[in-house]
């Protein structure tokens, strides 16, 4: 008798996640996995010594060490969680579709943004993102940006129409002047602040999908996979 659906996809395991991790991250680090091994070290080191000096007994050289390797783990974790930040953004600067990886997964839950832009060049693949949160209504433009004033124009008047009285940021990214980088573009949004509620919130971001056009039709610009920059992190 065949079964009636197929398996539900099987999630990695914690260790799976990490193993993932390391190898995204090495390839920028090399010295990585030795910079880990080191960490555990010297986090047993200090549950020795802490043993020595407050509990010089057989409990306390098992205890101790094991309390020295716990700290050492989450500092390894810590460190390798924050090489792969860099490593993940290293990989998305300058390529098409960054912004909107950065705008619909690095924001957190008080905002909410879309990984497909609002506003599309397809000759030149100039495009804007939008993020709505606590902080307002947030455009990013991404692309050249001479190119993309009447972009973000128009998405500009667009949101105004929508939640009149709701403030609207326009970035751009870049390393230009006045540009913000792909690495500081989630900080630079989350440091915005609060003007609306979340029930102002809500009703900003019906509004603004009743009257998105559809960009089904549109190419929309290529150069990444998210799913692969993403630098891969244990649940």
């Amino acid at each position: 008798m065949a079964e009636r659906g197929s398996k539900p996809e099987k999630r990695p395991n914690f260790f799976s996640q990490i193993k993932d991790l390391i190898s995204f991250t090495k390839k920028d680090y090399p010295w990585l996995p030795y910079g880990l091994v080191g960490i555990l070290v010297l986090g047993i080191a200090i549950g020795v010594l802490l043993a020595l000096l407050f509990q010089p007994t057989i409990l306390g050289f098992v205890l101790w060490p094991i309390f020295g390797l716990m700290l050492g783990m989450i500092a390894a974790m810590l460190m390798m969680n924050r090489l792969a930040t860099v490593v993940m953004y290293r990989r998305l600067d300058g390529n098409p579709g960054a912004a909107g990886h950065v705008v619909s997964n690095m924001l957190g839950r008080k905002w909410r943004g879309d990984e497909m832009p609002v506003g599309v060049n397809p000759k030149t693949q100039e495009a804007v993102y939008r993020a709505v949160g606590r902080g307002g209504i947030v455009l990013v433009g991404e692309g050249q940006r001479g190119r993309l004033k009447k972009l973000m124009r128009d998405e500009n008047m667009k949101a105004k129409r929508a939640a009149a009285g709701v403030p609207v940021h326009t970035f751009y990214v870049g390393h230009g002047e006045d540009e913000v980088e792909i690495k500081h573009l989630a900080k630079t949004i989350k440091a915005l602040p609060k003007t609306i509620d979340k029930a102002t919130m809500g009703a900003v971001i019906s509004r603004l999908e009743s009257l998105s056009q559809s960009l089904s039709s549109l190419p929309i610009p290529k150069g990444i996979d998210p799913m692969k920059a993403r630098a891969p992190r244990p649940r």
